[in-house]
């Protein structure tokens, strides 16, 4: 059996430090507001959930439109051929998203605290963690 030398505990020192590092960036408390991003090539919209306008969004086969009204967000128009983006319905909890992938649209909610057990209603009165999962 070998003794662990210097290097050893300084790997395993740094190995630690990172790993709690990483814990706090991906599970830490994030403070922001719940907002709404739109993202295409290049460019970026945010607004506050309680915003209430409809959005062209220029892409490569045209203008995408979404509309943020009631704390939602939701694809009411796109230039893609399958339409998926709209089918999708709206989102309203952090984490959840739309993408119109031919058209390079991302819509998503940022911010606001991570879901789980112990955090308040959101402002629609639904909590926000997690109620089912999939495999």
């Amino acid at each position: 059996m070998s003794k662990l030398r210097f290097f050893d505990f300084l790997i395993l020192l740094l190995t630690g430090a990172l790993t709690v590092f990483c814990a706090v960036r991906v599970y830490g408390k994030n403070s922001a507001e719940p907002r709404f991003v739109i993202k295409n090539d290049g460019a970026e919209w945010v607004y506050s959930l309680n915003s209430a306008v409809t959005v062209d969004i220029p892409g490569p086969l045209g203008n995408t439109v979404v509309e943020l009204r009631d704390r939602r967000a939701r694809v009411i128009s796109s230039p893609c051929i399958n339409q998926t983006c709209i089918a999708s319905g709206s989102i309203h909890r952090r984490g959840q998203w739309i993408a119109c992938l031919p058209n390079g649209i991302f819509v998503s909610v940022e911010g606001g605290n991570p879901p789980g057990p112990g955090n308040s209603p959101g402002a629609d009165g639904e909590g926000t963690a997690v109620d089912a999962a999939s495999w």
